[in-house]
């Protein structure tokens, strides 16, 4: 199975469309990702990282999952170690869960940022925390299931070029943006949309109310 989840640490709220989502993949939890298995109905396979966040007790049914330590000292996070532990298994589909917030803004950045990094890879990339949901732009023209009324922002990490936007009540057509505008700040959906992106690094963020085809 090609399809794995990533149990990261920030906020999770676990609702039907995040249980649909996780449904059928196999999971890797990356240190106190692993508090989000029980809520979340599953049991990851491996559980990475340095534990200096990881649960003082965990749940018994955690306490038997097969770990690798990592060192606190170290040039990667755990979640880019979870990533690479999925990736080392086939993993061609990728779910960061718990990736959008939590209690360190830094972690929240990082995951967008790898998020980016592998989806340049050829690897897709979906990050949802049970309220909303973020993917990776690309110069294909991607349709998102977005209900009327839902908000959603482009997220820019460059200057973008030819950013194009349709079915929304604020539309694009091929538009240049500096990385410092926030005129694609809170657009809102007036049904499934359609985005696409010429060049640059970019993330469509978007209420839970959305799919992705």
């Amino acid at each position: 199975m090609s399809r794995f989840s990533v149990l990261l640490a920030g906020h999770v709220a676990p609702t039907p469309d995040l249980a649909i989502a996780i449904a059928g993949t196999r999971v890797i939890a990356a240190d106190d990702g692993v508090r989000h298995a029980a809520a979340l109905g599953v049991t990851p396979e491996l559980w990475v990282g340095d534990f200096d966040s990881s649960p003082p007790r965990p749940a018994i049914e955690m306490t038997s999952l097969p770990r690798e330590p990592y060192p606190r000292d170290k040039a990667m996070t755990d979640g880019e170690i979870a990533i690479e532990a999925a990736l080392a298994r086939g993993a061609s589909r990728l779910l960061l869960v718990g990736a959008l917030g939590g209690p360190r803004s830094d972690h929240a950045f990082a995951h967008l940022i790898l998020a980016l990094r592998y989806a340049a890879r050829g690897i897709e990339v979906e990050l949802f925390d049970g309220i909303e949901r973020a993917w990776p732009l690309g110069p294909d023209r991607r349709c998102f299931d977005l209900v009327p009324g839902a908000q959603f922002s482009i997220l820019k990490f460059s200057d973008v070029s030819g950013l194009t936007i349709t079915g929304a009540k604020w539309p694009l057509e091929a538009v240049d943006l500096p990385f410092h505008s926030i005129l694609t700040q809170s657009n809102e959906a007036l049904g499934p949309i359609t985005v696409s992106l010429r060049g640059g690094a970019a993330l469509l963020l978007a209420q839970s109310d959305a799919n992705v085809r």
